[in-house]
């Protein structure tokens, strides 16, 4: 076809005139992605194998090789998607994630305009599935695509968990278009990066990982490829960057504009509680989810990490007398690969089976689900039947619960203060309370007593 030849000899993709070809009107997603992959079917297989798209990825965890995304992980926050598909799929870059019989072979399913819109006008119904909302000219953002920018992507890492600001803490809306202050490399009036300045992209491939859905994920992304290893004038400075992350220093701070949640009980949810609100304005409570923490200009938790995490996967039997960590960094003084890093720490109470002792994939969203009938028992059965990770290790619902505490370690990257801000010698040595020494291992102060990591000698 002419159009084609005219779209292939285009210097861009971006910069062609796509109301030359994409006439429309369009009525769904799926019908734009038709003729997206008429000139874009390479471009849609590529997709089709990136972790955007799969919500999986094989990656090592300690003494296990598993298959583990947003598919079939479980949080503190939603706890899963099982069950619960056409809300939390409403971020999944692709059109019909009703239930796990969801077609990923379907090419017609990708959805392009999600990262490739430029109008700011594209915008997925929130419980739909993915698809978009009805009131969305589908015709107009598709002749106006473009190369993602911060927006695009923020869609949905923006508002993971349910909200602005709920997951991540370092990545809210502040970002899209953030005052230096909030991100000295995203700050519209200076370096203005967008995300895949540092998340290089190759054939859909984006790098980088989210520790807490891919822990064992490779991740190459990091301050040494655009900065040096001694950046610093002074030596001594320079000698903390063999034990201590770039980020430790330089974000002080997260959750500097938004608010962002710390903790979620789902054990007082169904309770007669009032339904107030702190003084940033969120709800303390939710009579349908539990009790809520928020919190704003955050420090940071600190650990060792050297690269690697492991995680719960579903079906790990628990220890309820304990805190269960869903997902969580690995290292410690001894590991050379490991330095000091910057963690925001979710803590939370769900559901676990006391027969099984394993944690349960409740079934809230939906006709049955928790928030419907208010029944843990019912949501329960119901999540763990949608659960196709359980069904296949032959597990299902005792018939039996409790809550039991649990964390959930996110690595802290973004939001990057101006140098002026960064944590100053004190902060951390002499009478500063930055950093726990002891939990790190040290038996005090390094300054003060000498004591230093072994590969740091």
């Amino acid at each position: 076809m002419a159009w084609m030849l005219l779209l292939a000899s285009s210097a861009t993709h971006a910069a062609f005139d796509h109301k030359e070809v994409l006439k429309g009107p369009f009525t769904q997603g799926t019908e734009v992605t038709t003729q997206c992959i008429e000139c874009h079917e390479d471009h849609a297989k590529e997709f089709m194998k990136s972790s955007h798209w799969t919500w999986e990825l094989k990656q090592e965890l300690p003494d296990r090789t598993v298959m583990r995304g947003k598919k079939n992980s479980i949080n503190n926050f939603c706890v899963s998607i099982a069950g619960n598909e056409p809300r939390c799929t409403s971020c999944h870059a692709g059109y019909g994630w009703k239930d796990n019989s969801f077609d990923f072979t379907d090419m017609t399913k990708v959805d392009c305009l999600v990262c490739h819109d430029t109008t700011g006008t594209y915008i997925k119904e929130p419980a739909g599935a993915g698809e978009p909302m009805a009131k969305v000219d589908l015709t107009r953002v598709a002749q106006n695509v473009g190369q993602p920018v911060r927006d695009n992507c923020g869609t949905c890492h923006f508002y993971g968990g349910g909200g602005d600001a709920v997951k991540h803490g370092d990545l809210d809306s502040s970002m899209s278009y953030p005052e230096k202050d909030t991100d000295v490399h995203m700050d519209t009036d200076g370096n203005d990066f967008q995300c895949q300045t540092c998340h290089t992209t190759a054939s859909h491939q984006i790098s980088g990982n989210a520790m807490g859905v891919s822990p064992g994920g490779e991740n190459p992304i990091g301050c040494e490829n655009c900065h040096d290893s001694a950046p610093h004038d002074s030596k001594k400075l320079n000698t903390h960057t063999a034990t201590v992350a770039c980020q430790t220093c330089h974000i002080p701070f997260f959750a500097k504009n938004e608010p962002t949640k710390m903790r979620w009980d789902w054990s007082t949810a169904g309770q007669e509680l009032a339904e107030v609100k702190d003084e940033n304005g969120k709800k303390t409570f939710m009579n349908k989810k539990g009790s809520f923490i928020w919190q704003k200009m955050v420090p940071p938790q600190y650990a060792w990490f050297n690269g690697k995490a492991d995680a719960y996967m579903a079906g790990d039997k628990i220890d309820p007398s304990q805190t269960i960590k869903l997902a969580y960094p690995l290292g410690n003084i001894n590991d050379s690969k490991a330095k000091i890093y910057p963690f925001k720490v979710h803590t939370g109470k769900q559901i676990y089976d006391t027969k099984l002792n394993i944690l349960i994939t409740p079934k809230v969203f939906g006709e049955n689900g928790y928030w419907d009938k208010f029944d843990w028992d019912l949501a329960s059965k119901l999540g763990m039947e949608a659960n196709t990770t359980m069904i296949e290790k032959g597990l299902s619902y005792s018939g039996e619960h409790d809550f039991v505490e649990t964390e959930m370690w996110w690595r802290i990257n973004h939001m990057v203060s101006p140098k002026e801000q960064a944590l100053q010698c004190n902060d951390c040595h002499n009478k500063g309370t930055r950093l726990d020494w002891q939990a790190l291992g040290y038996k005090g102060d390094p300054m003060k007593n000498k004591q230093g990591p072994k590969h740091a000698k």
